[in-house]
């Protein structure tokens, strides 16, 4: 995972990547095929292990469009997804299209993808020895965590959005403070549902344990969203997140962010200090406030 940006380096978790990434691929836009026709049985198998072992967590865990977008994808049927199929099921719904890259690929890219509706994603899987851990993101948490939600109108509309952002941040030197707003939104974002809340970020939704630490523990804190506090916010990059910030709708997100205006904001927090992972104030509206215990728990026992 990386630690600042845009000078971005070191390793990633399998269940929450960082929002950008390095590597070159073969092509000008670092895209390459998928090469679906390499995959082993052995891989496949591996793919509905975890799409099960998800699936079956995520009920009554996870927004009800992610679950809708499963079905719509047909995701369900077994095996590793083939990006052609998936990307024409996609483009009639949304518009939106998968494309192969090797990993990590450089900002610029990342955020050109997305603002044409093209969504990056690795084409290898996990080894079978690193099914809950892995350093950089695999075909399993960039199709099954992030696709979904594309079918979602509204959602597609603010990753189209937030790539249009990107490009535009580049130019402000805010990679940082952006990379804050898609952590804690596309990764590790919870939404309020009439049942109560709901995962949608894709870092807990490919995650099995964070899924039940972000809805369930209650050593982090949950806030109500708010834009320029999310992007005064660090993050975990090596562990569960100690801060969600829950949102309420998609339409809302999208309203927030097509509203703002971020050229003064960007000056305005390049003035401003960073917020710590388990930051309180008494401005936050507080949905429960975290006693931070698995984190005094893991310092306990390194």
């Amino acid at each position: 995972m990386e630690t600042t940006i845009p000078s971005i380096s070191g390793s990633t978790r399998s269940d929450g990547h960082d929002p950008y990434c390095r590597d070159a691929g073969s092509n000008g836009d670092f895209t390459i095929i998928q090469g679906w026709e390499n995959y082993c049985s052995e891989e496949h198998a591996r793919w509905d292990y975890l799409f099960d072992r998800q699936t079956n967590l995520l009920i009554n865990r996870a927004d009800p469009a992610f679950l809708q977008g499963l079905d719509i994808l047909r995701l369900n049927e077994r095996g590793i997804p083939n990006f052609e199929t998936l990307s024409d099921r996609l483009m009639k719904l949304t518009g939106w299209s998968v494309v192969a890259v090797p990993g990590l690929i450089p900002e610029h890219a990342f955020f050109d993808h997305l603002a044409n509706r093209r969504f990056p994603s690795g084409n290898f899987i996990r080894p079978a020895s690193q099914l809950d851990y892995l350093q950089e993101p695999d075909v399993f948490h960039d199709i099954f965590g992030h696709v979904p939600l594309l079918t979602d109108p509204i959602f597609a509309d603010y990753m189209q959005s937030y790539g249009e952002g990107g490009l535009r941040a580049i130019e402000f030197g805010a990679l940082e403070e952006l990379a804050r707003l898609y952590w804690y939104t596309v990764e590790f974002g919870l939404i309020r549902r009439p049942e109560g809340l709901r995962v949608y970020g894709a870092g807990i939704l490919s995650s099995f344990g964070e899924t039940q630490f972000a809805l369930e523990s209650n050593s982090p804190n949950r806030l109500s969203f708010n834009l320029r506090r999310v992007m005064r916010t660090q993050y975990r990059i090596d562990d569960f997140q100690q801060t969600y910030f829950v949102i309420d709708s998609f339409g809302d997100l999208l309203r927030q962010t097509l509203e703002t205006d971020f050229a003064p904001l960007y000056t305005d927090l390049a003035g401003s200090d960073s917020y710590s992972v388990d930051a309180l104030f008494q401005s936050d509206d507080v949905i429960s406030p975290g006693t931070q215990e698995y984190v005094r728990n893991e310092a306990a026992n390194a």
